[in-house]
């Protein structure tokens, strides 16, 4: 059967940016996603995929706002897919984790292969990450297609005891939880078994090593910590952001939800693809010295955002995310 590919041209596309909504047929039913790809995409250069997938009760679309990475993508080059998922027993949408029938890894590996056979995709740099039930989903991907999936990154969701069960690995992965010590929907004690799952599968550092992030953003009654288990096989971490009195939320999120406190003093989308950016699926990407160093030379600043994405000139005194020509990030606050 033919596909229809649906170009949508709504205000939400410019500067030559293209969002796709598209569907495929995986065991009979159309399962449907939306491709965002950068003006920047070159046909002739294999780009990183990440797959970023929404909540329970969620879509393709508010996950592309609410979880945004495309800013990023604007500059950092590579392309996120959105993918749908199905209505579950009770009527709403749901990523399935051993809860119901439906065959998600069925049609995510099958949306892979659609997608690497209509773009120039970097095999090794394939990525996923998601909120609450999409960051169980991405967990339950990285075990049961872990040979295709270079790292995840999780906010507000888990590793559930059935993903644990049937956790298959054949590499070192990558694993990054932000969460917040107030999530009321996944209790912040639920997460540790499944961080424990992976510092151990990765042979990471018991002991971790944990920073206390700026709170730059003193009116958002909540502050973070960042704990990295370091040291795990191929160079790989095990890592969290706790966010200490944030809710069920998406930290630096320009659509934060009513499920409690939302953070600014990081931004999620923002230290996932710092995170991604750091691994393939060979673990720790290494740099000569002589490459750092002519790209520290060569790069320009592209542009510079503030901690809710939006582009600003340089501020005294303000922490801002400063976007090279490489793709690279660097934050920096500018003292007087």
């Amino acid at each position: 059967m033919k596909k229809l590919l649906l170009l949508m041209f709504f205000p939400f596309i410019s500067f030559g940016q293209q969002t796709i909504n598209d569907s495929i047929l995986v065991n009979g039913t159309y399962r449907s996603f939306i491709t965002y790809v950068p003006s920047i995409n070159n046909a002739s250069q294999p780009v990183p995929l990440i797959f970023n997938l929404h909540g329970r009760t969620g879509s393709a679309f508010t996950q592309m706002f609410h979880g945004d990475f495309r800013d990023i993508a604007d500059t950092a080059n590579f392309i996120i897919v959105h993918p749908q998922g199905l209505l579950d027993s009770t009527g709403v949408t749901h990523w399935n984790v051993g809860q119901s029938n439906v065959d998600d890894i069925g049609f995510i590996n099958a949306l892979y292969h659609y997608i690497l056979s209509n773009y120039n995709i970097n095999t090794d740099k394939v990525y996923s990450t998601g909120m609450s039930n999409g960051g169980y989903m991405s967990y339950y991907l990285a075990c049961n297609m872990n040979d295709k999936i270079a790292a995840i990154a999780s906010v507000t969701g888990k590793m559930g005891w059935f993903t644990q069960l049937n956790c298959n690995p054949t590499h070192p992965t990558p694993v990054m939880e932000i969460h917040g010590t107030e999530d009321f929907t996944v209790p912040f004690n639920e997460i540790i078994d499944g961080l424990h799952y992976w510092i151990n599968y990765n042979n990471c550092n018991l002991i971790a090593d944990t920073v206390t992030v700026p709170d730059i953003n003193t009116l958002d009654s909540s502050t973070v910590e960042h704990i990295v288990y370091k040291d795990g096989d191929n160079g790989v971490t095990t890592e969290l952001f706790k966010i200490i009195n944030g809710g069920h939320t998406w930290p630096g999120s320009n659509y934060p939800n009513s499920n409690g406190i939302t953070n600014y003093d990081i931004n999620a989308s923002v230290e996932i693809w710092n995170f991604f950016s750091k691994y393939n699926i060979n673990g720790l990407m290494n740099y000569s010295t002589e490459i750092v160093e002519n790209n520290l030379d060569d790069r320009r600043i592209l542009k510079v955002i503030d901690m809710l994405g939006r582009e600003v000139k340089e501020k005294i005194n303000t922490p801002l995310f400063y976007i090279y020509t490489d793709g690279t990030f660097q934050k920096r606050i500018l003292i007087e």
